[in-house]
């Protein structure tokens, strides 16, 4: 790799020109990380339904053409000015999120939302010198969330960049580098379910069913979930949930159904869906005197929260949580470790695996909904 250090490389991008068409498959030009940046060869890249929303690009600000993808796994080709912790040869997972180390942010124990790198899903440029690094014809193609991961080479803000076990294998850990780390750590890090309570977890997708493998590996005894599709129930048994249940069979609220399965609610919920009468229902089925609700989905602008005072004056906490409280660079290695060490399970959030030429298939599964990730190969 050491003959495209500071040269313009060629290679392949899944480039979206426009909202909601296929991904066209083009040769761009990947200039040379700049100062702080690195330049990755992305080995291995998954589909996460963030990706899927901004290419449909309904109800935020078009962004086109783009490179999307922030899902990933590589290898470092090389750094730029001022990057001393990361060398070329380096297995590393891009972070769509960052941790400068430098903000009060970045300093304080309690938060990973870094000033100067948090996610910005409206900049399409490097933060550097405010210009793209792709082009095709000498026309720039713009960034995703900073990662860009569907193009066989990318630039990557060092701060966004965690550096991992050279021997994990990049095919599975890729999945790390967003929502099942967001998950897992809602559980793990936010909620912190004690050994033996019990844990509702609302909306079975991948990040929600990495939740309730974090509440797994914590010790809970029961763990519900909560999902308007019945089909996900089997599959969700083998992330530790023992019991479910459909809004949908009932006439009353989904909190009070809970609260009764329970004698009074459950000590910890998580809320996966981003839908807003989800996160109502996370927090109000939730035990009065110590029980602790996280929010994790995002939910649409207009949404508004609303509760009784009174369930947060009976000692309910209410709780939010973005990327699982993990900061990109210090934490998630030992993410990784603990895929390593097989307390955490990956290969069961890998539900298809597809050649890059083929990514638009990949988009097909997510929008029909069939199963959780999907590995993107990008070698032929």
């Amino acid at each position: 790799m050491s003959t495209t250090v500071g040269q313009v490389i060629r290679c392949k991008a899944a480039v979206a020109w426009e909202a909601g068409k296929p991904l066209v498959m083009e040769e761009v030009d990947v200039a040379p990380p700049q100062k702080m940046e690195v330049r990755l060869k992305i080995l291995y890249t998954s589909l996460c339904h963030t990706d899927v929303y901004f290419w449909e690009a309904k109800g935020q600000n078009p962004v086109f053409p783009r490179i999307l993808g922030h899902e990933a796994a590589g290898i470092v080709e090389s750094v730029g000015e001022g990057v001393t912790e990361l060398a070329p040869g380096d297995h590393v997972l891009p972070v769509f999120t960052g941790e400068c180390k430098d903000c009060a942010h970045c300093k304080s124990e309690e938060s990973n939302m870094c000033s100067l790198l948090r996610i910005n899903t409206d900049r399409g440029v490097m933060i550097n010198d405010g210009k793209s690094r792709f082009s095709i014809n000498g026309n720039p193609i713009y960034h995703f969330v900073g990662t860009s991961t569907f193009s066989e080479y990318t630039v990557v803000h060092v701060g966004c960049v965690a550096k991992i076990n050279p021997l994990a294998p990049l095919d599975k850990v890729c999945v790390l580098s967003c929502g099942i780390s967001t998950g897992l750590g809602a559980s793990l890090n936010v909620a912190k379910p004690t050994k033996g309570s019990s844990v509702a977890i609302f909306g079975l997708g991948a990040v929600g069913l990495a939740a309730a493998e974090g509440a797994r590996i914590a010790g809970a005894s029961r763990i519900i979930g909560v999902d308007l599709n019945a089909s996900r129930f089997e599959q969700a048994k083998k992330f530790g949930v023992t019991e479910f249940v459909n809004p949908k069979d009932y006439s009353k609220p989904v909190q009070e159904v809970i609260a009764e399965m329970t004698d009074g609610g459950v000590d910890r919920s998580v809320e996966c869906t981003g839908h807003i009468d989800a996160m109502i229902s996370a927090f109000e089925c939730v035990h009065d005197g110590w029980g602790v609700a996280v929010l994790v989905g995002v939910p649409h602008k207009e949404a508004v929260f609303k509760t009784h005072p009174m369930n947060f004056l009976n000692e309910r906490t209410l709780k939010g949580t973005f990327f699982g409280n993990y900061k990109p660079r210090s934490d998630i290695p030992s993410v990784v470790e603990k895929y390593m060490n097989k307390e955490l399970e990956l290969e069961k959030f890998i539900t298809h695996t597809l050649p890059f030429a083929e990514i638009n298939k990949a988009f097909d599964l997510m929008l029909k909904g069939e199963g959780l990730r999907c590995i993107i190969t990008m070698a032929d």
